[in-house]
């Protein structure tokens, strides 16, 4: 059934327990708030199981192994191009070994199979490091192929006594073995090649610095960490002596600030890392709602550590008009077959902000490199695509994922297109027109899955106000309302170096734009998760009859 219904009929229960079903696990709950369950998290978990699924078709194809998605008739492959045609055959996708074709028959020789639910003895050994009721962890075990063994870990006795009887309710105790201790203890005591977990998911209440630590050890050579942060205030920029304490990074408050997070908990990651000459490798880094959640592979090499300066940056933003400048901690430049290092030059600005004159606030260090592989989250998308009766939150998984796909790999960070118009008090240009004027003077643009209006782009921050300046000369500001020195003032009154033109470009508007694919969260009601709109007509005729 979908996500999220309770009922206190089901065969096994204890007096004032109720049962929650999410994804093909029925959770046991103390009725109440004992063991907290929250369904704004459903998406965050049928994300990780399409994560972790595409990991372990790509590892254990390596093993030689074939793994089979419910609701996956053939090996995917997936053009993004091509819109899918209607619903598959209901029948057909629940089979996925009867409807091979010729080749994979042959394939299917020197390939073993796993199936979710059953023990794959070459397959995945995975760690949940604070799993209160296993909810997460039974999903796993029942949903995603080719895991060898699950443990739930949870420090609290009545949480992995609750981990066991899920364990027990769903079936699935030959795969998923609760304990109840440390999360850090377990995870040290794995350290040794031979006990690290493939797969480590971290999803505390509140900030996982305390067990990161821990983490960059415990798992395996190409291993996969799954790390969710809720201390979003502090990331934000909220209280940046706090983030510099737990992260090793000043937050500061800026429009940026949800991709800034995802780059503050990547340079603690990595830089944990290369303590133990280890070193990370982002698959994904997405921020909904009011979380972040980063996936990426942690390997291990002397050689790739010592670029580890040149992949992070402290950041220069303007006080007043949010203009910033990125700072590499290191400079690497290649000679033949070596890499030279050396320090960094800079500061990459003067006292005052070249366009408004304002003073800069300093943060960071950030991860400077991409947050995504792109690659991979193709795979993911496409299996996603492809399945889409697997996961209840798959429209919202596909909207945020193609969102991702198009972001610009390269260009850290972005501007927010009505905070650039708020800054001069002139109306905000369509996001299509600004985004053309961009393009139309050869820079790269892309939105952002972390920001509505965002504008990421290779262009400089001039560029941006120049653009904003000639919109402002068809759109003019009484000039006599303005301070002589506020931003606004002083962006102004210089004369733009570039001739914007804001004709609409066919390659302004993005796919996921143009396919109103779901890609925010509406805001929270009384029953929060991902919903259709309702069609603009029937508001209408509530309109009307209410």
């Amino acid at each position: 059934g979908p996500g999220g219904q309770t009922s206190s009929t089901e065969p096994g229960l204890l007096p004032g327990e109720t049962v929650v079903r999410e994804g093909k696990a029925a959770i046991l709950f103390p009725s109440a708030n004992e063991v907290f369950y929250n369904p704004v998290q459903e998406f965050n978990r049928d994300l990780t199981c399409a994560v972790i699924t595409e990991f372990a078709r790509e590892q254990l194809a390596q093993r030689g192994i074939r793994i089979l998605v419910p609701g996956e008739k053939d090996r995917v492959v997936v053009r993004l191009s091509e819109e899918k045609n209607g619903t598959e055959d209901q029948e057909a996708s629940e089979q996925p070994e009867k409807e091979q074709q010729k080749e994979e028959e042959d394939d299917k020789k020197e390939f073993i199979t796993a199936s979710v639910g059953e023990r794959c003895e070459q397959g995945l050994r995975v760690l949940e490091g604070l799993a209160a009721s296993g909810l997460r962890s039974v999903r796993f075990a029942l949903e995603v192929p080719g895991l060898k063994s699950i443990t739930a870990n949870d420090y609290s006795a009545k949480a992995a006594a609750l981990i066991s009887r899920n364990a027990q309710h769903n079936n699935v105790s030959h795969i998923l073995q609760a304990s109840q201790r440390d999360a850090s203890m377990v995870m040290y005591e794995a350290r040794g090649k031979k006990e690290r977990y493939d797969v480590i998911d971290l999803d505390p209440y509140g900030s996982p610095s305390p067990f990161l630590d821990a983490a960059v050890q415990a798992v395996s050579e190409g291993g996969l960490l799954c790390i969710t942060c809720t201390d979003m205030a502090v990331m934000a920029g909220n209280s940046g002596e706090t983030c510099y304490s737990k992260y090793g990074s000043m937050s500061i408050k800026s429009r940026y600030c949800h991709e800034m997070a995802l780059r503050i908990i990547l340079h603690s990651l990595d830089q944990r890392a290369a303590v133990y000459q280890r070193y990370i490798e982002p698959l994904l880094s997405v921020s909904v709602d009011f979380y972040i959640r980063v996936f990426v592979r942690v390997k291990t090499g002397q050689a790739v550590v010592k670029n580890s300066a040149s992949k992070h940056a402290l950041l220069y933003n303007c006080v007043g008009c949010g203009a910033f400048h990125l700072q590499r901690m290191g400079k690497k430049m290649s000679q033949g077959k070596h890499m030279k290092y050396s320090a960094a030059t800079g500061p990459p600005v003067g006292p005052n902000c070249e366009h408004c004159r304002q003073r800069h606030q300093l943060g960071g260090p950030i991860w400077a490199e991409p947050i995504h592989d792109m690659k991979f989250v193709q795979k993911v998308l496409g299996a996603v695509s492809v399945n889409p009766t697997r996961f209840r939150t798959s429209k919202r998984i596909e909207g945020v994922l193609s969102m991702v796909t198009e972001e610009l790999q390269d260009v850290p960070l972005y501007y927010v297109l009505d905070h650039l118009s708020s800054t001069v008090h002139c109306n905000t240009p369509p996001m299509l027109q600004f985004r053309s004027a961009l393009l139309h003077a050869g820079y790269r643009v892309s939105l952002s899955h972390a920001c509505k209006n965002a504008v990421k782009t290779d262009a400089p921050a001039g560029v941006l106000w120049d653009i904003i300046r000639c919109w402002e000369k068809s759109n003019p500001v009484k000039r006599e309302r303005l301070s002589e020195t506020s931003p606004a003032h002083r962006i102004l009154s210089a004369e733009p170096a570039l001739q914007a033109c804001f004709e609409i470009r066919e390659d302004a508007n993005p796919q996921s734009r143009k396919r109103h694919l779901t890609r925010f969260q509406e805001n929270p009601q009384a029953n929060w998760g991902p919903k259709a709109r309702a069609k603009a007509g029937w508001v209408i005729l509530l309109m009307l009859f209410c």
